[in-house]
Parts: structure tokens; C-alpha cells; sequence
């Protein structure tokens, strides 16, 4: 409930050292299921020196909900994870993949620009939405991009109105998305249009069309 799969290839000067996301493009990040996407959220805790209780503690998230996480049991939204990452003050991206921690080595340049190609990018099933979250390895991003496939059909899919700190933005590639707000209001997008609005107000996307609808979503916290 998200970098530029549109970027194109970008020359650089001939003396100049490759930034870090260059080279990493030569070895993609595998999508990750979600037992090792518990490996990188344990990982990253510990590196936090903090318990699963105390990370329930610091930011809500329920302490079962946080050791099914870790083991990669169930399946847990983007809202979960907005909340984890924020808990631990990291880029939601570096639980996806390892490389959103790596700083430029000896002699590397902050990247300037990257580029994310939808079979590399790392793969989240949150049922209803499949991710793949977009430009994972960029430094410090004020952005989440995130393409998405919206399965769900019936607002019965979801457990509860999906809600996390910021705004969002998306578009549909392809097929038909009704947005719901837990307001009543309700949005409906078809191929080419898109929505802006306020993501801490409670909603979830629906696919309309004849089959599963394809979105860019790009989210920003406040």
C-alpha cells in the first residue's frame, strides 16, 4: 500500500571515477522473498542494539507482528514497513536490499543518478499488491517509488484502510484503479491518469478493469 525505470543511460566524463550505484548496476539485487528481507530487518536491529520488544515499543508495531517479519512468516504491508523503518530512522529501502546502507568507498562519488530495470528490482507479494520498490540504492532519497500490481478487487481483501505518514502519488500504466478513503470518498483512474493525495487518511487501491492493473506510486513523508 514505493527510480526511474524510464531513466536512460547517462555518460560521464573520461578520467572521471564511476559513482557506486554504476558498478552496482553490473550485479543486481536479487528480488528478495521475505525470509531474507527478515534477515536484513534483523540485521539492521541489531545494528540498532535494540530487542524486538523495544522496537514494538518505540514506534507501535506489534511485537508478533515484528517476529513474523523477522521470520518471514505472513504476509505485511507497506504500512508495517513504513512504520519498522522509520522506528530504526532508515530508508524503508534498506530493508528491501542491502546496498541503501553502502556509503561510496575510497575514491567513489555520490551517485548522481541511477537507474532500475523491473526484473532487478527487489519484490515484495503484500496480497493485494505485488512491489517492486525502484531505485532502492539511491542515497538518502526523499522519494519511495514504487511499481505496483493491484490484484485486489474488493475492499473485503483488506483488513483494515491502509494509512502512513506523507503524501502519495500515482498513475495507472495500465487497466483501471478505484481508489477508497476511509472518508467515503472514492477515486476512480484509468490508463494515463493519475491521483495526488494526503496518505495518512486511510485507503486502498482497487483494480476495475478486466484484470490485475499496473501503478507508479511515489510516496513522500512530511
Amino acid at each position: 500500500m514505493p527510480a526511474r525505470p524510464f531513466s536512460r543511460n547517462v555518460s560521464r566524463p573520461s578520467g572521471t571515477h564511476a559513482p557506486r550505484s554504476a558498478r552496482s548496476r553490473q550485479a543486481p539485487a536479487a528480488p528478495p522473498d521475505r525470509e531474507r528481507m527478515g534477515q536484513r530487518l534483523r540485521t539492521i536491529r541489531k545494528a540498532h542494539r535494540l530487542t524486538l520488544k523495544a522496537l514494538s515499543e518505540r514506534y507501535g508495531v506489534a511485537l508478533s507482528t515484528l517476529s513474523k517479519m523477522e521470520l518471514g512468516q505472513g504476509r505485511v504491508s507497506y504500512e508495517k514497513f513504513g512504520a519498522v523503518a522509520r522506528a530504526l530512522q532508515v530508508d524503508i529501502a534498506a530493508l528491501f536490499d542491502a546496498r541503501a546502507e553502502m556509503p561510496p568507498g575510497p575514491g567513489e562519488r555520490r551517485a548522481v543518478v541511477v537507474r532500475t530495470t523491473l526484473a532487478a528490482a527487489p519484490r515484495y507479494d503484500a496480497g493485494p499488491y505485488d512491489f517492486r520498490m525502484l531505485a532502492t540504492d539511491y542515497p538518502a532519497k526523499r522519494m519511495t517509488p514504487v511499481h505496483g500490481t493491484i490484484a485486489a478487487r474488493e475492499l473485503a481483501q483488506f483488513p483494515d484502510y491502509i494509512r502512513h505518514p506523507g503524501q502519495e502519488f500515482v498513475t495507472v500504466l495500465s487497466g483501471r484503479v478505484r481508489i477508497r478513503f476511509e472518508t467515503g470518498e472514492v477515486v476512480d483512474l484509468a490508463r494515463d491518469e493519475s491521483a495526488y493525495f494526503d496518505s495518512g487518511v486511510g485507503h486502498v487501491y482497487l483494480s476495475t478493469g478486466r484484470g490485475h492493473a499496473q501503478v507508479l506510486v511515489v510516496m513522500v513523508e512530511h
